[in-house]
């Protein structure tokens, strides 16, 4: 006979199940473009229902969706590129490969009314794991000594931000991701000036952005 403790189990193995489904199927209809909540429900298998009781909104879906793509395809890049002998175009790979990443995903953009907020949270939880490659570029003289590892997720959004759009094409990101990377070059950098508090939000700048 189960116990209270084994059903307790079993709903927390089924919600698992259910959460990993719906991602999964999240992944799948986004990247086929336009998409719906109850398409995603249907492709994970699930009801309208469970998938509100897991994700109540868009925006929800999409950080999982984000968070998988990072967790799954985007973090192991930037564990190897830690090795890499030119710090600052690892570091471009990466960008490349995650502005690459997300426009496979063709929906992803435009399916929640605030990606680039999402995209800052999700990003900001990566920022420890770019230090060591920031840190190297440092060093080695290849990245600007005043940059660092919590303005590299923000750095990375305004390239999301203008570059991710459906129908970008590949070599327009190329051409403007290594525009974008030459501001990392200490050769004739000008000093970054210091935030100010209440001033380091870039999620509300993007966010009034995209409203406008």
């Amino acid at each position: 006979m189960a116990t209270t403790k084994d059903r307790g189990s079993r709903r927390r193995v089924d919600a698992r199940s259910s959460v990993e489904r719906i991602i999964a199927a999240g992944r799948t209809v986004l990247g086929k473009g336009e998409a719906s909540l109850e398409q995603i429900a249907a492709e994970a298998g699930v009801g309208i229902a469970t998938l509100y009781r897991h994700f109540p909104n868009r925006e929800a879906i999409v950080r999982a969706v984000l968070e998988d793509i990072l967790e799954t395809d985007l973090l192991p890049l930037i564990e190897r590129a830690t090795d890499a002998p030119d710090s600052r175009q690892a570091l471009q790979d990466v960008a490349t490969q995650l502005l690459d990443l997300i426009t496979q995903e063709r929906g992803l953009v435009t399916f929640a009314s605030n990606f680039a907020d999402v995209a800052v949270d999700v990003l900001q939880r990566f920022s420890a794991s770019l230090h060591p490659l920031l840190e190297r570029g440092q060093q080695a003289g290849e990245i600007r000594s005043d940059l660092t590892a919590e303005d590299i997720p923000r750095f990375l959004v305004m390239a999301v931000a203008g570059l991710a759009l459906p129908g970008t094409a590949p070599s327009l990101r190329a051409r403007f991701i290594a525009l974008l990377f030459d501001s990392l070059n200490p050769d004739n950098a000008t000093p970054l000036p210091p935030l100010r508090p209440g001033e380091d939000d870039l999620r509300t700048a993007l966010g009034n952005v995209t409203r406008t």
